[in-house]
């Protein structure tokens, strides 16, 4: 069963349990899945599914640091609830650990050195690391790494 219709049948499941806030969440991941399959006319595997869950997660985590600053602490709660049940769809997170071997590696492999080489670095790490990483950590660990060198 791909990823996608996992989000379906939970749909379904929230719809029989009468849980609006995570039918809700789910609904606006269906549209944004169905949408980028209409706007690009292509049928989404696993790897595109979590990039769009990955990107509405951290969509969320701007709004809720926007709310937050703002004082809508409800608002905020309500991006944190959303947030935990996108999160049910991707991947198991690399730890800081592993995500720092991880990069130390690729850039070995690549034989890049100085901040010069960071382009070149964060391609091959994104393709490696999508969806198994925070971005934002991925790119602090390739700085340090690529200044170390």
């Amino acid at each position: 069963m791909s990823l996608k219709d996992t989000i379906t049948e939970d749909m379904k499941t929230a719809m029989r349990a009468k849980d609006p806030e995570r039918l809700g969440t789910i609904r606006l991941l269906l549209a944004a899945l169905k949408q980028k399959e209409v706007d690009e006319r292509v049928v989404l595997d696993d790897a595109a599914v979590v990039a769009i869950v990955d990107k509405m997660v951290k969509q969320r985590k701007d709004s809720i640091a926007a709310f937050t600053q703002g004082g809508r602490i409800d608002l905020a709660d309500k991006e944190a609830a959303e947030i935990k049940v996108l999160e049910a769809y991707l991947p198991q997170r690399m730890s800081a650990d592993e995500v720092t071997a991880a990069v130390k590696a690729i850039v070995a492999d690549l034989g890049a050195s100085g901040p010069g080489d960071m382009g070149k670095v964060m391609g091959a790490v994104k393709t490696q690391l999508a969806g198994k990483a925070d971005m934002g950590q991925v790119s602090a660990a390739v700085k340090a790494a690529l200044s170390g060198a």
